[in-house]
């Protein structure tokens, strides 16, 4: 699942490619991306619309159009697809021979932008005002933002009795965090992911803070270099495996105390660490 710095990093690309290009059409070839919205609240609200800026709140990649806004979440494995113009679209969008999935796309004077999910997890929402988006009010502080300092960390967690690791999950708390950083981000910080969110003394709420911050920001250098490359829809991030300490390495040594990574699970979800250094 893509998590903040792989949503910063497909943002960042994505804004020269579309900031000041103008929505000719909107293509909706698989309406199930758009539930619970019909189709023709995207249609009416994007077409013939410029893209002003392209932005991120938590894990939303935010259109901001010179009225309105469109979301795309990406949920489990969507995914963005550029092309050259409507005739390649048109032409390769679900086609059975060299074709490639496409649940929604915009078309512009220069290229085509589509949205995939072969799973159909992935959403694309249209909204007049950010306002209008239940999603998006209900974020809480992004992770990556300046607001996002040990004070209001502290602040966040004094208020919660949840297990660490579901804390850094809820979005309504922390925004952008995902399983597998908050697994590395507990790691770096030694904390046992169990322990109660309020628990945390000072010296333990700057250790979490330092290491939510940095394992963020190394991770989306890692995304960043290479740069997504929508024209391939095979495409994905490289080299992440690379930068993990803890997420998705049951049983091999702790990289450092030498102890064997753990697996358990909370609230359905894995939780990767080492029971000997992390307390």
């Amino acid at each position: 699942m893509p998590e903040l710095p792989e949503v910063e990093a497909v943002v960042r690309t994505l804004r020269p490619l579309v900031e000041g290009q103008l929505i000719h059409c909107v293509h909706v070839f698989h309406p199930i991306a758009l539930k619970p919205q019909p189709t023709s609240r995207l249609v009416e609200l994007a077409t013939d619309r410029c893209i002003q800026r392209v932005d991120r709140k938590g894990k939303y990649v935010l259109l901001r159009l010179d009225r309105g806004l469109v979301t795309l979440h990406f949920r489990l494995d969507g995914q963005l697809v550029w092309f050259t113009g409507a005739a390649e679209l048109l032409g390769r969008a679900n086609a059975r021979k060299n074709g490639v999935h496409v649940d929604v796309a915009f078309e512009f004077g220069k290229g085509a932008l589509g949205f995939a999910d072969r799973r159909h997890f992935g959403r694309v929402h249209a909204w007049e005002s950010p306002n209008d988006s239940s999603g998006l009010a209900s974020l809480g502080i992004d992770a990556l933002s300046t607001d996002f300092t040990v004070a209001r960390l502290r602040e966040l967690l004094a208020e919660s009795v949840r297990p660490l690791k579901d804390f850094l999950l809820d979005q309504t708390r922390v925004a952008g965090l995902g399983n597998m950083y908050s697994c590395e981000s507990l790691w770096h910080a030694r904390l046992d992911p169990r322990r109660h969110a309020k628990s945390l003394k000072p010296e333990e709420v700057r250790r979490l803070h330092k290491a939510i911050v940095s394992v963020l920001a190394r991770a989306l250098e890692c995304c960043l270099h290479p740069a997504p490359d929508f024209r391939d829809s095979q495409w994905w991030f490289q080299g992440l495996e690379k930068i993990l300490r803890a997420y998705g390495r049951e049983g091999e040594p702790c990289r450092r105390c030498g102890a064997a990574i753990q697996r358990i699970e909370q609230s359905g979800r894995s939780t990767y660490w080492c029971r000997r250094c992390q307390k």
